[in-house]
């Protein structure tokens, strides 16, 4: 093994704690580095100990098994790797109490440190803050760096178990802890479990499995129950074991704790669902039977002083809520005055109720906006009532409206009734033609199906003017049918952006030619997204200078229903981040690439973070934690590079929450793109949705429906007619496995 030291001048490539550097003696070299960041290295003194190898991109270089830091290694990571530790603060400290006797201050009696000239409380509270994350970070990364643990994988870690005492005796203990990690899961949790000498047979794998694969079929596919057989089949697909004996002994620890429930018909589903589910059936059916005294004796002079006009299904629900009924499920599809129906219905609750006892709520903050703004009523989104009220054991209001309820899985929606008060009416406003929810269950259209309370449908559209459109091509769509979309219309626009005769073409060119091809038509359709982008963009920026955030953030959206390829979410954002924010004054750097001040960006995952609202970080008081959810949309107004912290606007929610540098690209993505299921509930000026065979497995009736129906002034298309006919005429008819079906199903 050969020796070989000098100094990085830079890092040429890296990839989680692998690097290729140049030496300022013009060498190259490869290693791992685990103990920070990689740029860390950067202008550091280094000895090596490999060989020499020819990369073959990079030419001759030596390829490292050990790389070690030649200098003071405290004053190496104090001054580049801790927050707040200079050069000159750092060879001072060292200089004054000596290696182990600043290791100690800083450990045991950091308030020491106020004796230095120069320092100041707040000051001292940064450098003690990120003392304490470097000492717990090198310590549980010296432990997990054998087991192929990279930097970026250790600072999730981290921060996920830094709440825990000793987090390297938990991980010991059972490994799969790392599992219930958000961003880990099973398969790197075991990954790093086998590397520390884990058996393939061992109980706590086994275990682990059983609860990540039925998470997975419930959390991730939005079932709420699995056969016996199915799970099975999916171990052995995960664990490549096969012994159904020991699948039958971990499913049996399972049962007895209570964590899995077996029902009548021996499906299995995690406990918690279970129970969610069991408990919606009850209160939808109890609170569907419920009768209060009729409201209104003269129903007609009711409609005529509030100048109404209703449909025959609308007045339909307006008389069951005026006889009593406790539960009421509102559905209908796009155009069909939902809208107004339910401010109807709140106007006529309003006869015996005062406005503070009515509430209406969404899961999304815009469409919590949404109805404030077409009721009158107040709303709030459904996660700030249950933080709200957390402490409460109901909350109280006599009314309750809760729109957009396609989208609330079975987990939220059972803790949201569970805080209803008994004698409250509930009015649930939904549209079971759209997208399902995300994650276990589908609450409305079980209910529905299973007729467990009063139901209104509204089906009939009612269609502002004879150039409008929408409402009529997505209810064509809905029932499978191709509408008449090239047509020219005042709200929809479709721009074919075609391969000609792409079927013969297919057959004729070779695999990689037709690639070619496609890979243009990509082109294309990104260079006519461009052009709609451009057309768009003064007003949209025009919104933004008057500090019209809300608006800004409304009033134009690209829908694609991947993340992935040329056509996804991930690299349109990259192509329109160039055209809405080119010329930032400032920027953070991330792995996904550049979050720059003034960008639009959605919160990608719940968690409880410092946040302020606008009236106390204008009064520069302290924050507060508060819990932000996933599907949050704002703006970034504020980056510190002093502190480390950028600072994003979400205006629906009125709320700014603070982020650290360190980590952001786990909590923030752009969202001048976003998916259609992350749209699901919003509502924009304009949307463009890209439509591409690229992403027909993705491609259905309830995804189209769902992404046309975003826009509440123009809907423009843009792609291949063929890929857009082809969601056209596939139904989705992908059905969830549910408690509540298979429980009805048991009582026949």
């Amino acid at each position: 093994m050969q020796t070989l030291i000098g100094q990085i001048e830079r890092i040429i490539y890296e990839n989680n704690g692998f690097f290729i550097a140049a030496l300022k003696s013009g060498e190259k070299i490869s290693a791992h580095y685990y103990e920070s960041n990689v740029e860390h290295l950067k202008d550091a003194a280094v000895t090596l100990k490999g060989a020499w190898e020819v990369h073959t991109q990079y030419g001759r270089t030596f390829k490292a098994e050990s790389l070690l830091v030649n200098q003071n290694e405290l004053f190496f990571f104090l001054n580049r790797v801790v927050k707040g530790f200079t050069k000159k603060l750092t060879a001072e400290l060292i200089e004054k109490y000596g290696t182990e006797g600043l290791i100690d201050i800083l450990d045991n009696d950091i308030e020491k440190l106020m004796q230095i000239k120069g320092m100041s409380a707040k000051r001292l509270s940064k450098l003690s803050a990120g003392w304490k994350q470097f000492r717990s970070m090198r310590l549980l990364g010296e432990f997990l760096a054998p087991y192929g643990v990279t930097p970026s994988l250790l600072r999730l870690i981290a921060g996920a178990m830094k709440e825990l005492s000793n987090p390297i005796e938990t991980i010991k203990n059972n490994p799969y802890v790392l599992m219930r990690i958000h961003g880990i899961g099973f398969k790197k949790s075991d990954e790093i479990a086998l590397r520390m000498g884990i058996r393939s047979d061992d109980d706590r794998r086994i275990q682990a499995a059983m609860e990540y694969t039925l998470g997975e079929y419930c959390d991730q596919e939005g079932n709420s129950c699995i056969d016996r057989s199915a799970l099975f089949a999916k171990l052995d697909q995960l664990l490549e074991f096969g012994d159904h004996e020991r699948y039958d002994d971990a499913l049996d620890d399972r049962l007895k704790e209570g964590s899995i429930t077996m029902l009548p018909g021996g499906k299995l589903s995690p406990t918690r669902i279970y129970e969610a589910e069991t408990l919606l059936i009850s209160e939808f059916k109890r609170r569907g039977t419920t009768l209060h005294d009729p409201l209104s004796d003269d129903l007609e002079g009711f409609l005529q002083q509030h100048t109404l006009q209703l449909g025959e299904q609308q007045l339909e629900a307006l008389k069951r809520i005026n006889e009593g009924t406790g539960l009421l499920f509102l559905v209908g599809y796009a155009g069909t005055g939902k809208s107004t129906t339910a401010k109807a219905l709140l106007d006529l609750l309003a006869l015996r109720h005062e406005p503070a006892l009515i509430m209406t709520c969404a899961l999304s903050g815009i469409a919590s906006q949404r109805i404030r703004e077409r009721s009158g009523y107040q709303s709030s989104t459904i996660q700030s009532l249950l933080v709200r009220f957390e402490a409460h054991d109901t909350m109280p209001y006599k009314v309750l409206l809760i729109d957009e309820a396609s989208m609330i899985n079975s987990a939220l929606f059972a803790r949201l009734i569970a805080k209803i008060e008994r004698d409250a009416t509930v009015i649930i406003v939904g549209d079971d033609a759209q997208l399902p929810p995300i994650g276990a269950g589908n609450p409305l259209s079980d209910a529905i199906a299973l007729q467990l309370a009063p139901t209104v449908m509204l089906t009939q559209i009612y269609r502002q003017s004879p150039d409008q459109a929408i409402t009529l091509i997505a209810n064509d769509i809905r029932q499978g049918l191709i509408p008449p979309y090239r047509e020219k219309y005042e709200d929809f626009t479709f721009f074919p952006v075609d391969i000609p005769n792409r079927h013969a073409l297919k057959n004729s060119l070779s695999a990689r030619e037709f690639e070619e091809v496609t890979q243009t038509l990509s082109h294309n359709i990104l260079a006519k997204i461009a052009e709609i982008t451009l057309e768009h963009l003064p007003a949209s920026r025009e919104k933004l200078q008057a500090k019209a955030i809300r608006e800004y953030l409304n009033a134009f959206q690209i829908i694609s229903p991947m993340r992935g390829n040329s056509l996804g979410v991930d690299n349109l954002n990259l192509l329109l981040q160039g055209y809405f924010n080119p010329n930032p004054k400032k920027k953070i750097k991330t792995f996904k690439g550049e979050l720059r001040l003034m960008d639009k960006v959605v919160h990608i995952k719940n968690d409880n973070l410092l946040s302020f609202t606008p009236e106390e970080f204008k009064e520069n008081l302290e924050p507060s934690e508060r819990r932000i959810f996933n599907g949050m949309c704002g703006l970034i107004f504020r980056i510190d590079e002093e502190e480390d912290l950028c600072f994003v606007y979400y205006p629906n929610e009125e709320l700014i929450v603070q982020y650290r540098f360190e980590g952001i690209s786990d909590f923030l993505s752009l969202s001048y793109a976003l998916s259609v299921h992350k749209v699901q509930g919003m509502e924009y000026d304009t949307v463009v949705t890209v439509m591409s065979f690229s992403h027909l497995i993705m491609l259905n009736t309830k995804l189209l429906y769902t992404a046309l129906t975003r826009a509440k002034g123009h809907c423009i298309l843009i792609g291949e007619s063929g890929a857009f006919e082809a969601a056209c005429r596939r139904l989705e008819h992908s059905k969830r496995s549910t408690v509540m079906q298979e429980l009805k199903l048991a009582k026949g």
